[in-house]
C-alpha cells in the first residue's frame, strides 16, 4: 500500500459538507476530507493485515506528511496495536516525532492511543515523555497527561503500576499553575479517571492541589467523588 494509493482509498469516501462542518470544529489549518472515525478505522485495520511492520511504520510516516486531518488519523490507526513484534522502538519514535507537530485535540488524542501502548510496553520511556510537560508547547504538556491515562485504569496495581501513578500526580501538580485551559482539562481528565478506581488517592490530592486549579477543572477531576 503506497500512500497514494492510501490518500485515494480515503478521498473515495470523502463528503465535503461534513469536511466543511470539521474545518470550523476543530479549527486547525489543515485540508479535512470529511470521513468519519470509524471509517478511517476499518480502512487501516485492513491496510495492517499482511503488511509487515516496516511497511506499515513507512505508511504511517508518509500520511502524516500529508499534514490531511484524516490521513493523520489514518497514522496514529496504523500504529494503535496493544502488541508490536518484534521491536516497537522505531513505532515509538514515530509516535513521539510527532507530538511536536500537534495543534488540536482529535488528532493528538488518537496519537495518545497508539503511544500510550508503546509506554505500557516499556514504561522506561516515561523518562523522555516526563521531558515534554515543561516544553514551550502546550500540545506536548498535554500529551504527556493523555498518553499516561492507561495507568489510571487497573483497579488492582501492581507496585509499579502504583509508582507511575505517583509520578504522573506529580506531573499534574506540577502543572496545577499553568493557566491553558487544555492543560487544566487534562489534569482534570487524568483525575477523573482515577477516581474511579482510586478515590481516596484523588480526594488526598484536591486536598493538596485542587484550590490552585480553574473551578471548572476541580469540578471534573472531582465528578465521580461522593460529596
Amino acid at each position: 500500500m503506497t500512500v497514494e494509493e492510501a490518500l485515494a482509498t480515503i478521498s473515495a469516501r470523502a463528503d465535503e459538507t461534513r469536511a466543511a462542518e470539521m474545518a470550523a470544529y476543530h479549527k486547525a489549518p489543515r485540508r479535512y476530507l470529511g470521513v468519519s472515525v470509524p471509517e478511517i478505522t476499518e480502512l487501516a485495520d485492513h491496510w495492517r493485515e499482511g503488511a509487515t511492520l516496516e511497511d506499515r511504520i513507512a505508511l504511517a510516516a508518509a500520511l502524516w506528511t500529508t499534514d490531511i486531518h484524516e490521513a493523520r488519523i489514518a497514522a496514529a490507526k496504523l500504529l494503535t496495536q496493544a502488541r508490536i513484534r518484534p521491536d516497537d522502538e522505531p513505532a515509538w519514535r514515530l509516535i513521539a516525532s510527532w507530538v511536536p507537530d500537534f495543534d488540536a485535540w482529535a488528532i493528538a488524542d488518537h496519537v495518545a492511543s497508539a503511544g500510550g501502548r508503546r509506554l505500557v510496553s516499556d514504561p522506561r520511556r516515561l523518562d523522555e515523555v516526563e521531558t515534554w510537560i515543561e516544553s514551550d508547547h502546550i500540545w506536548s504538556r498535554r500529551a504527556a497527561l493523555v498518553m499516561t491515562l492507561p495507568w489510571t485504569k487497573n483497579r488492582f496495581p501492581k507496585p509499579d503500576e502504583i509508582a507511575v501513578r505517583e509520578r504522573v500526580l506529580g506531573w499534574c501538580a506540577a502543572l496545577v499553575p499553568d493557566r491553558e485551559w487544555f492543560i487544566q482539562k487534562a489534569i482534570a481528565w487524568w483525575l477523573r479517571d482515577l477516581s474511579k478506581r482510586d478515590p481516596d488517592r484523588v480526594r488526598t490530592w484536591l486536598k493538596a492541589h485542587g484550590s490552585g486549579m480553574k473551578g471548572f477543572a476541580r469540578k471534573e477531576a472531582a465528578l465521580h467523588l461522593a460529596v
